[in-house]
């Protein structure tokens, strides 16, 4: 193999690490090239990442970015529960926290302090364990504390906003800040600070409980997700938002679209605000059944669903005439 033929057969990922290596100076975090991203969404659908940068804590990250050409795009996820990769992947750098950002700690009396990588669940957990109540919705909300500050997450009755006193985040240049709830500009579904800013930790308030109460209410989480959901299944999660005055799952329930099919996905016969992957399903797939969902929503009701699951990524480029 020539030289020119190597270079015709290098990845977008493998010239870009090439690229980043000589930045990288100081740099303690894993960085890897033309990381398959369907290992870790839970739809198991999705392209390569060019890079995945996994940085060791707050200061690698900062660091990071601070050295990171601006021309290259940066997106951040976390274990991939909300979110669907298209199929031809993500350009530039995706971040994944890890363990330096997954540690859940009780700073005060009812405070606790938790890493943006933390799984809402442990997080419940961690607050049952203090006799903390409040934060039994997290163990219904599956994904990260960092997904959940995004997207103002919520579940039976309670979200993110009720229970939030602060969130540090590290922006685009790696400079950190801490931003109060009013800061944050919650809203349902909805924060208003930069999607370029990263969430790192997050502090949080409960009320003091009663142990077997909380245990008793996240039981009934747990059963009822067991029950109404299709938790066992390749989905992301609830696919739209509730509309104003309206229930998402009753609207595509009347709209007929039930156990509706496209390609390897199908809307839940369970739940029908979840899209499953069937087992042979594209991110493409998933992506345009869902659109077919909010066409016929929008077609018998005049309502417009909103996307909750986060879509990223590029489509995969195919030949002309050819859906594969």
């Amino acid at each position: 193999m020539t030289e020119s033929t190597r270079t015709m057969t290098r990845t977008a990922g493998t010239h870009l690490l090439e690229r980043l290596r000589p930045l990288m100076d100081g740099v303690r975090g894993q960085l890897r090239a033309d990381y398959d991203l369907s290992r870790v969404t839970w739809f198991q659908v999705g392209g390569l990442a060019d890079i995945v940068f996994k940085p060791e804590d707050d200061a690698d990250l900062a660091h990071f970015l601070s050295v990171l050409p601006d021309d290259i795009p940066v997106t951040v996820i976390g274990v991939g529960s909300n979110l669907l990769v298209r199929d031809g992947g993500i350009p530039g750098v995706t971040i994944r926290l890890g363990r330096g950002f997954s540690a859940v700690v009780s700073s005060e009396e009812h405070i606790l302090q938790a890493g943006a990588a933390a799984m809402d669940i442990h997080v419940a957990r961690f607050a049952a364990a203090q006799g903390l109540s409040g934060l039994e919705f997290l163990s219904g909300i599956p994904g990260t504390l960092g997904g959940a500050l995004r997207m103002n997450a919520g579940a039976y009755g309670c979200e993110i906003a009720d229970i939030l006193l602060s969130a540090t985040a590290i922006d685009r240049s790696g400079r950190s800040h801490t931003l109060d709830r009013e800061a944050m500009g919650l809203s349902y579904r909805h924060c208003a600070v930069p999607d370029t800013w990263i969430f790192t930790h997050a502090t949080l308030r409960g009320i003091a409980g009663s142990s077997q109460a909380i245990q008793s209410r996240m039981d009934e989480i747990a059963q009822s997700r067991e029950d109404t959901q299709p938790v066992r299944t390749r989905t992301g999660g609830s696919t739209f938002a509730n509309p104003d005055g309206h229930k998402a799952w009753e609207l595509i329930d009347r709209a007929g679209c039930r156990g509706l099919r496209h390609g390897g996905a199908q809307v839940s016969e369970k739940h029908c605000n979840f899209l499953i992957n069937t087992g042979s399903a594209t991110a493409r797939d998933l992506e345009e059944l869902g659109d077919i969902v909010r066409h016929k929503v929008w077609i018998q009701f005049g309502v417009e669903l909103r996307w909750e699951i986060r879509r990223i990524g590029v489509e995969k480029r195919t030949p002309a005439g050819d859906r594969s």
